[in-house]
């Protein structure tokens, strides 16, 4: 043997004496490649979970209900170890989205044919550095992890000790009001006196925008009955028979992606409600008066995208909700002419069309926006991105809590009726800033000014992308 090999083999046999107490030094190198195989470094290195897998188990806590299980807070020590091991940044590979990375790399000593590790002498050094230096990161990664699964756990409590009611009776009771006073409505437009005629329009307004907004977002997230079927049917009557759009289409644009990427560019980032070729106070001031004619026809033009079958019902839905709609102006309310008719149905039809189309993007646009490898976990998308009005009675019974003052809750638990939303809302707010993350409020007027000041940056040009450094 020669004389270096001769020393290293002294120095690593010595430095095992001082860890684990004198050895027989007979052991040599066969002691020393048994404590390889043995170490945690190179101890169930394959069974490390892929980045997709991580990502699943992480988006288990973010669903009420079906889904919202709550991270284990702790873990042994092993995965400690694990997890702690010296950090290198490698490349990231292409196509594999950044927030699928668990934010600790590991750099194993790879085992060579012999037993021995590429990396020699770094093997006896890595035990010290990975309990000071890389626990506490680790600690803090899991802690995030854990947060939407803690919030569920202490939503899913009030659910459970909620009512019937008090999940679902209440709204499906404001909808039905809705319904029963709509004859008045029809009835006062009858009067030759202007009180009477005006405050039809104003009851027809109310519930045309109660049925086709609080409803049909209810119904949108099935958050009106538990039961499935029944949540279908529902869907069908409110966003088709009254709004006249196609339920499919409003279930993917709504759900699926303005949900499921709020505040993620060309996903959903509320695009939508951008018209850059129109000036601020056209938009904001004129524009809205257009949505009850914009809005059938932008469902006419999604219609290619849907079944046929889909297709037909749609229309036929669309046709039925827009003639009762007016038959009932001119057999109920004894309009004379067709022209009088559709005048009467835009009025009322428009009523609050202004604060539909200012919530819509008070609440989104101007936040925090992401792009699409870069988005951070749910609940800090959420908090980020989503922003809550004050109270307001006529917009509360019109649009309903989960759009106005309980948008955030809505975005954290879509399936909530806005009852729920309203009784979950201290807790959400009181977790989410004893967390330190964002809880978004602001006035109507506030928000106003600011979109009228600041719309050229905010509704014309693209909006920069956010990078929050230590949250992904």
């Amino acid at each position: 043997m020669e004389p270096q090999q001769e020393m290293l083999l002294e120095n690593q046999e010595s430095f095992q004496d001082r860890q684990k107490g004198k050895q027989p030094r007979e052991a040599g190198a066969a002691r020393i490649e048994q404590l390889q195989k043995g170490s945690p470094l190179n101890h169930g290195v394959g069974q490390l979970e892929s980045p997709g897998e991580g990502r699943n188990a992480q988006d288990k806590g973010e669903k009420l209900g079906q889904e919202d299980t709550p991270s284990q807070e702790t873990a042994d020590l092993t995965q400690q170890l694990q997890a702690g091991i010296s950090r290198v940044d490698p490349p990231e590979q292409e196509g594999t989205p950044k927030e699928q990375d668990r934010g600790l790399t590991l750099n194993h000593p790879v085992p060579d044919g012999d037993g021995s590790t590429s990396r020699g002498d770094d093997v006896p050094r890595v035990f010290p550095r990975a309990a000071k230096k890389e626990m506490e990161p680790f600690e803090e990664g899991r802690s995030e992890e854990s947060l939407m699964g803690e919030l569920s756990e202490l939503v899913q409590q009030v659910v459970k000790r909620s009512s019937w009611w008090e999940r679902h009776g209440i709204d499906d009771c404001i909808l039905a009001l809705n319904f029963i006073i709509l004859p008045a409505g029809f009835l006062c437009l009858r009067s030759d006196n202007a009180l009477p005629f005006l405050l039809g329009i104003f009851i027809l307004g109310m519930v045309h925008h109660a049925v086709t907004v609080k409803g049909s977002h209810l119904a949108s997230h099935m958050a009106l009955t538990e039961s499935k079927s029944w949540g279908k049917v529902w869907a069908v009557f409110f966003i088709e028979i009254c709004t006249a759009f196609t339920a499919e289409q409003a279930y993917y644009n709504h759900v699926k992606m303005h949900h499921g990427y709020t505040n993620v560019l060309r996903l959903g980032d509320s695009s939508t409600w951008k018209i850059p070729f129109l000036n601020r106070y056209v938009y904001m001031f004129i524009a809205p008066i257009a949505v009850p004619i914009l809005t059938p026809l932008a469902a006419l033009g999604l219609l290619k995208d849907v079944q046929l079958k889909t297709a037909l019902r749609t229309l036929c839905f669309m046709f039925l909700g827009l003639y009762s709609h007016y038959w009932l102006l001119v057999n109920v309310s004894g309009f004379q002419s067709v022209w009088s008719a559709l005048i009467c149905m835009l009025i009322t039809r428009s009523l609050l069309a202004h604060p539909y189309i200012h919530v819509n993007i008070f609440q989104h646009i101007g936040l925090p926006m992401f792009s699409a490898d870069k988005k951070p976990k749910r609940i800090h998308l959420m908090s980020l991105g989503v922003l809550n009005l004050p109270r307001n009675v006529l917009l509360d019974w019109s649009f309903g809590h989960s759009i106005i003052s309980c948008h955030v809750e809505h975005h954290l638990f879509p399936t909530l009726s806005d009852n729920m939303c309203l009784k979950i809302k201290p807790i959400v707010s009181q977790y989410l800033k004893k967390k330190k993350l964002p809880y978004n409020e602001d006035s109507y007027m506030s928000r106003l000014q600011l979109f009228l000041h600041n719309y050229e940056e905010l509704m014309v040009n693209a909006p920069p992308i956010t990078e929050l450094v230590g949250i992904q």
